[in-house]
């Protein structure tokens, strides 16, 4: 029973009866099909393998359960033997297809006809291929063409004639066929013999810009060729020399165009059978020419720029003219841009809030119907670097660590320098503060730490706009802790009270504490004493003594303790207990008199352990007690001025001219003012009185005046009498000669001055005098009258 359900396969299609192998044949870009149906137990699996040369990349399809093998587009790479396997645990059966691809017939080279010259040769090609190989077929008007009669020369792939005459044309025809079709190429060949046709109308207007090159037309038709010369103006003589350039189309080419081509041209054309000719005026004009400025402008972001496209071109381009504005090529919209920070206004563009999408190169475009000419401005926007990224730590030390880092960009603008920053959780969290900074463009530095730190760190960027964002911040970094490395500094002593002496400090920086359990160690001892040293331990910043003698010279020291040891050695300060008030007062207060205002006060320092503290200065203390002039008493209103430091002498200023003063001196220092000398008695001597009241003119006659004043507010001493004086002024204000007139009795308060002249306008004054000198004047203007009027 088994053997009879089991069985090696057999191909059903194609027959075994057909062989092992098959041929097929395809045409190209058709579908190729092959078929295997296997019968067999169990179901024989068909595979597919090409034989010879690989699958095409595109794996074929199967169809019917991969009975069918199908091809589409089918190409020459298809060809080749295909083998098709029915295979179970049986067995195997196979057959194999021989296929061939083939294809009608296509050109290669086609027959290319045209117009001719009686006397010319002509050569006609035609190639073409396909599978089979083609045949080729020469036609003369649709007919074959006999070669025993053909007067010119014939094969597979050429027919060639020389010498042609006007019977040579026709129509040659080249026919290709194979077996799956046949493919006709023509080419109309016209033998002719004419004079020359200008196609181009004379009289034509061209114009060209200086530079540019002009092109005159001179299309032409003539069999033979004809020759072709052009001459300009009046002259004969054909254009020769390397600026002119004649195209085979007749067309005159005048290159880097100068005013003096300006002008009449004409074109001449012949051959053996006629001469024709036709004239053309060239015009030139002005190149239009371009400047973008500021050129090249550097920008800072959110600034603003103007550019401004300044033009020159030809007049009579005017109505032709054209301006537009490019950025990297692509064309702005005359519009402004839909943020309304771009705004183009013909020959304007203007960009407010310039941004990094900015930059770039800015054209100006300026056509006219004879040229087009382009100015550039290269936008540069500079702006603060980016933040720096990427940071790492390396080379870890107890007392340092390397950092490095990527620069971000620079905008521009080159990085000049990099500041390193720091951050640590165990004192001040969250505040940030430089550690120091490097140099160009570096992206690495080593970086000194303290102990008992945990560090982060960050970078800033800077160049000459301003700094960047920080970075983003580094790893954490724990410094181990360890003794302090210094000790507090600004050691000093204040004091409030006279038998206490405040040792006060600065306190050592989170940055500076180096390890847990920061306390100071206090030490002092009396100077120029033989005695041990007094040690305390504070964690505070400051220590207060009591019951010290009253500024006594202390040395102090300080130093920085924690759990891992101590500071260096500390310095020794030189500091006082507190300071009482002097309890001495100068003595041998003496005043010299300089004049009748100032006097010069002179007094001995008190002695230094009477000083009790630091001398800061003396004081001295006037007060008026009469008048000498009226012996009137004065209530006593004092004065003081104060001399800074250790001297014995004093200016006193200001003081009233014949008066009556006492005088005091004492010495003060940080604490206060100490006890004032006994008084001293002076008098200062008389001065110049000062200003009378009043001038006022009583009466005035033709050539006299009265004039009457009042006393001097003050008169410093005893008045001699008087001053007057009087000279002329106009209208311009010009003064004449000053004239004195004395009056002697002290009591005169009034006075009549004669001798002027009349109708004029005199300045008066009048001041008072001492024996010390006359004050300063008070002055009247006044008119005498006309002469005889009342």
């Amino acid at each position: 029973a088994n053997f009879i359900k089991e069985r090696k396969p057999k191909l059903l299609i194609p027959p075994e009866s057909a062989g092992s192998s098959s041929s097929v044949t395809v045409i190209k870009g058709g579908v190729l099909l092959l078929e295997c149906i296997a019968e067999g137990l169990p179901t024989p699996h068909l595979s597919w393998v090409k034989v010879t040369g690989n699958l095409p990349k595109d794996e074929p399809e199967t169809e019917n359960f991969g009975k069918i093998l199908k091809i589409d587009q089918v190409t020459a790479a298809d060809e080749g033997t295909y083998q098709c396997t029915a295979s179970n645990p049986m067995g195997r059966a196979k057959h194999e297809f021989h296929v061939h691809v083939e294809e009608p017939p296509r050109w290669i080279k086609e027959p290319k006809g045209g117009v001719y010259s009686v006397g010319t040769n002509l050569v006609l090609l035609c190639e073409a291929i396909g599978n089979p190989e083609p045949t080729i077929q020469w036609k003369l008007n649709g007919m074959p063409i006999d070669s025993r009669t053909f007067r010119g020369r014939i094969s597979a792939r050429e027919i060639s004639l020389t010498n042609l005459q006007l019977q040579d044309s026709a129509v040659y025809q080249c026919e290709a066929s194979n077996k799956h079709g046949t493919i006709l190429a023509s080419a109309n060949v016209d033998v002719l013999n004419i004079a020359p046709l200008i196609l181009t109308s004379d009289g034509e207007n061209y114009a060209a810009v200086v530079g540019y090159s002009a092109f005159l037309h001179c299309e032409i038709f003539a069999s033979p060729a004809a020759d072709i010369r052009w001459t300009k103006d009046d002259s004969i003589e054909p254009l020769s020399t390397l600026r002119y350039e004649l195209n085979k189309n007749g067309t005159l080419e005048i290159k880097e165009t100068k005013k003096e081509d300006s002008g009449s041209y004409a074109c001449w054309a012949a051959n053996s059978v006629g001469k024709r000719a036709i004239t053309a005026n060239l015009d030139i004009r002005d190149a239009t020419k371009l400047l973008v400025t500021p050129k090249n402008p550097r920008v800072l972001k959110s600034h603003s720029i103007l550019l401004k496209c300044q033009s020159e071109y030809d007049s009579h381009l005017k109505h032709s003219f054209k301006l537009s504005w490019r950025k990297d090529g692509d064309e702005l919209p005359v519009n402004s841009t839909g943020d309304g920070r771009i705004i183009l206004d013909r020959d304007t563009l203007f960009i407010s809030s310039v941004t990094l999408e900015d930059q770039g190169v800015y054209t100006c475009v300026a056509s006219t119907s004879l040229d087009s000419v382009t100015a550039e401005s290269q936008l540069v926007v500079l702006d603060v670097p980016d933040p720096p990224e990427d940071l790492r730590l390396s080379e870890n030390q107890n007392r340092s660590v390397r950092l490095s880092w990527k620069a971000g960009a620079s905008h521009n603008s080159p990085i000049n320098e990099s500041i390193i920053e720091f951050e640590e959780n165990r004192w001040e969290p969250g505040r940030w503060q430089e550690l120091t900074r490097a140099p160009g463009n570096d992206t690495t530095v080593l970086l000194s730490l303290a102990p008992y730190m945990n560090y982060q760190f960050r970078v800033i960027s800077v160049n000459a706009v301003g700094r960047s964002q920080p970075s983003k911040a580094s790893l954490r970094y724990a410094t181990p802790p360890a003794a302090p490395d210094k000790n507090p500094e600004n050691i000093r002593v204040e004091a409030s009270e006279p038998n206490e002496m405040v040792m006060k400090w600065e306190p050592l920086k989170p940055a500076e504490r180096s390890g847990p359990g920061l306390e100071y160690k206090v030490s002092w001892r009396q100077r120029g004493v033989e005695a041990d040293w007094n040690e305390e331990m504070v964690k505070k910043h400051s220590l207060t003594l009591r019951n010290t003698p009253t500024f006594v010279p202390y040395e102090i020291k300080v130093q920085a303790v924690n759990n891992l040891g101590s500071g260096p050695e500390p310095n020794v300060t030189i500091g006082y207990s507190g300071e009482d008030v002097p309890d001495a007062a100068p003595a041998g207060v003496s005043v010299d008199i300089v004049n009748s205002t100032l006097v010069k006060v002179f007094w001995f320092g008190i002695p230094r352990d009477r000083v009790r503290g630091h001398l800061r200065g003396y004081k001295v203390s006037w007060w008026k007690t009469k008048s000498l002039l009226d012996g009137k008493r004065h209530h006593p209103e004092r004065h003081f001025l104060t001399f800074v430091g250790d001297r014995n002498y004093g200016m006193i200023p200001g003081l009233e001219p014949f008066s009556e003063f006492r005088l005091t001196v004492l010495a003060y220092n940080g604490k206060g003012d100490g006890p004032e000398s006994s008084p001293v008695v002076f008098e200062t001597p008389e001065g110049v009185p000062g200003q009378p009241l009043f001038l006022r003119i009583l009466n005035f006659d033709k050539d006299s005046v009265t004039l009457s004043w009042g006393l001097p507010k003050k008169a410093n001493g005893h008045l001699t009498g008087y001053i007057l004086q009087y000279q002329i002024i106009n209208e311009t204000h010009e003064i004449g000669p000053l004239n004195d007139v004395s009056v002697t009795n002290r009591s005169t308060l009034s006075w009549r001055l004669s001798g002027l002249s009349s109708s004029t306008k005199y300045k008066f004054y009048v001041k008072a005098c001492t024996v010390k000198g006359c004050g300063k004047p008070v002055t009247e203007e006044g008119l005498t009258m006309a002469q005889g009027s009342k």
